[in-house]
């Protein structure tokens, strides 16, 4: 009985086993990288437009909502053009109608946790504050990140430029080809800039509009040093793997800058969150005792001192450990 329990128990443990291996082995085959790459290489061959988040829209305007009154009053708003610009700039795929509908619901709930709590009115409108800056807060640490890989994926695209450029091929095709072969999300930016030569936008409109979607100075040069060649001539090839060494330095010394100055931002944010911290824990365990800051007029007044000098301080620290490269 027990030789049966045993042998029934690791067949079972080899039939699950092999049942992971296979469902990963078809995900694999069918969604993963190398599927999708070899997918999008053989569209590309057969002369297809490539579908994804980097397809250029046949519309002249992006829609900023799915409703269409809403979108032509969105429209009109110099925000929502900035909102929309951000959005494309971070890479997600928000529209400003949900980007503001995100605002509205963290600023109602921002309301509604106030309500429920005794603190006073300066701190209501923090609270308020922070809960509402919180999508764009997301938005902006979205564009950071995926500038920051944008970044560090410019010298690698620009030698295969380069390479390609020396192999004979043509600028357009190049793009075509740095679409298709190098990694999210920078690919994605080049084949865009392609599909919109496909679709009739002069070479120089579609790199400025690369540029602008991505505001990098490395790239601006990179785009910079292509237009010139169009316009004068040169070694084209020569000029962009001089970029790239240019690049990859910069960016060593960004490194090494950060490492630097490492203890100066853990300064910044120990001495800029303790007060909070400490004031948080006395309310936990002496409410009555800390309630005074709020409720006298002198406490109000060494809140409003304190609030100063801590953004003071976080600005100075800021102001010295950013150091502009």
């Amino acid at each position: 009985m027990d030789s049966i329990y045993y042998g029934f128990a690791v067949l079972l443990f080899a039939a699950v086993i092999l049942l992971v291996e296979g469902a990963y082995l078809w995900w694999n085959s069918t969604h993963g990288s190398e599927a999708q790459r070899i997918s999008r290489r053989l569209r590309l061959m057969s002369g297809g437009v490539e579908g994804g988040h980097g397809d250029v829209s046949i519309l002249k305007q992006r829609r900023y909502s799915k409703n269409d009154g809403v979108d032509k009053m969105l429209h009109k708003m110099r925000l929502a053009n900035a909102i929309d610009r951000l959005i494309l700039q971070a890479g997600v795929r928000w529209s400003v109608s949900q980007f503001l509908a995100a605002s509205v619901a963290m600023t109602l709930s921002g309301l509604v946790m106030v309500q429920m709590w005794e603190v006073p009115l300066l701190a209501k409108l923090v609270i308020i504050a922070l809960l509402t800056s919180i999508p764009y807060a997301m938005l902006r640490r979205a564009r950071r990140q995926r500038l920051i890989k944008i970044e560090q994926q410019l010298p690698e695209a620009a030698d295969f430029i380069a390479r390609a450029l020396r192999s004979g091929h043509s600028f357009t095709n190049v793009l075509q080809m740095v679409g298709s072969e190098l990694p999210e999300p920078l690919c994605g930016e080049f084949r865009a800039a392609h599909e919109e030569i496909n679709y009739g936008v002069p070479l120089n409109e579609a790199l400025h509009n690369l540029a602008d979607r991505i505001p990098l100075t490395d790239l601006r040069y990179l785009v910079i040093a292509v237009l010139i060649q169009r316009e004068s001539g040169g070694n084209l090839a020569e000029i962009l793997h001089n970029i790239s060494h240019i690049i990859r330095e910069r960016l060593k010394l960004i490194a090494q800058v950060r490492v630097l100055s490492s203890e100066g931002r853990m300064s910044a944010w120990i001495l800029g969150l303790l007060p909070f911290i400490v004031i948080i824990l006395m309310s936990m365990t002496s409410p009555h005792y800390v309630s005074l800051l709020w409720t006298d007029p002198t406490g109000i007044k060494l809140l409003w001192y304190g609030a100063g000098m801590i953004l003071i301080g976080v600005l100075w620290l800021r102001r010295v450990i950013h150091i502009r490269i």
